[in-house]
């Protein structure tokens, strides 16, 4: 059987990617998806298929639309919303976004929604009144900080992640999914957090400073760097960030980061070959962001390399320019992730917890820099 489902706050598709995709999970179609950023609604279009909805969620819903019926509704509300991360909403009357989500949630008759944001939520007044919320409209809800490199992701990266089910119409999920990896600190039998090398080390130099044609070079480009970049990029040893770039040439250092004596060390910082990659955002292009340096090169990483630490297969489509196809990668969910997770909730879904079906299928290794055929 295959579930309907709809992406809210949808970007690129990440997340849409791991339900839908069978290289993570699969049994799901989404029969709509709706965003503001009109590029990344571009890139969910060449890969979905459903209607797409370009605009603000309020006004959009201010029109009575005809909200598809579904099974699931997924997306991540943006973290502006979150009262412990925006702390000046005193006097705004606006809305929390998750107030519309849930109101989609309602008017589609989903039996299941997954809602994702930044590990802050976790520990938040808005998480208590959105679980209050959804216990009203008759959801059970579970919620817990997840790493996308637990479930096959090269990355770091904490999500909080809130389950809601109606108690009435499925069986209840197996929250968290089960790890497919840990850290190699641990003492486990799960295969080990999978690596920067293992995503990115394939990959040649860097072909031109534009967009080109066909994965994955097409991502696969570089920048034009000026001198003292580039001395500054060769400062900075493996493993290393800007206090070694201030200890081995003080004199191209920027001032500020003299000034700053403490804090940021992953800013200026290279990547591990032997670990998964920091948590990417969206201006990954910009050493001066965080650990955004090649592990040997003396560059950034390329949007290819940015694209697949997040999981993306090389096969899927991004529309727009650069810094807009960036921004997509940084805000994207790890497919990896998403698909733990798809699989939880198909397992619910089924009426298939009892026999632990939500366990992570072993193919979920294969997208990372493999393009596949169509």
């Amino acid at each position: 059987m295959t579930y309907k489902l709809i992406d809210l706050f949808s970007g690129a598709g990440g997340m849409s990617l791991g339900f839908v995709d069978s290289r993570f999970c699969g049994g799901f179609k989404c029969v709509l998806a709706v965003d503001n950023d009109k590029a990344a609604l571009e890139t969910h279009a060449a890969n979905f298929s459903g209607k797409t909805v370009l605009g603000n969620i309020e006004h959009w819903l201010a029109e009575n639309p005809n909200v598809p019926k579904a099974d699931v509704v997924i997306g991540g509300p943006p973290c502006q919303g979150f009262s412990l991360l925006n702390k000046n909403r005193s006097g705004d009357l606006r809305r929390a976004l998750w107030e519309p989500y849930l109101d989609i949630v309602e008017l589609s008759e989903a039996k299941i929604f997954v809602m994702e944001n930044v590990s802050e939520l976790y520990r938040s007044d808005e998480l208590v009144q959105i679980r209050q919320q959804a216990e009203r409209m008759g959801f059970r809800t579970d919620a817990m900080v997840l790493n996308a490199a637990d479930y096959g992701a090269p990355q770091t990266r904490k999500r909080t992640v809130v389950v809601g089910w109606r108690n009435k119409d499925v069986e209840a999920p197996v929250f968290p999914p089960p790890r497919t990896h840990a850290s190699s600190d641990l003492k486990t039998d799960l295969p080990a957090w999978r690596t920067v090398k293992e995503a990115i080390s394939d990959l040649g130099e860097p072909r031109g400073t534009e967009i080109g044609v066909g994965a994955p070079l097409d991502l696969h480009f570089g920048r034009n760097p000026t001198e003292k970049s580039l001395k500054r990029y060769r400062a900075v040893p493996p493993g290393g960030n800007r206090f070694d770039l201030m200890r081995n040439a003080r004199h191209i250092t920027p001032a500020c980061w003299i000034r700053k004596t403490s804090g940021g060390t992953d800013l200026f910082g290279r990547l591990w070959w032997d670990r998964p990659s920091v948590t990417i955002r969206t201006e990954f292009f910009k050493p001066e962001k965080g650990r955004y340096l090649h592990p040997v090169k003396h560059r950034p990483i390329t949007h290819r390399e940015a694209a697949r630490l997040m999981g993306f297969p090389d096969d899927f489509i991004f529309k727009g320019g650069k810094t807009e196809i960036a921004k997509q990668i940084g805000n994207a969910v790890p497919p990896n992730l998403a698909g733990a997770i798809a699989a939880m909730v198909k397992a619910s879904l089924d009426g298939d917890v009892s026999k632990k079906s939500a366990k992570i299928p072993w193919r979920l290794e294969a997208p990372i820099g493999e393009t596949v055929s169509a």
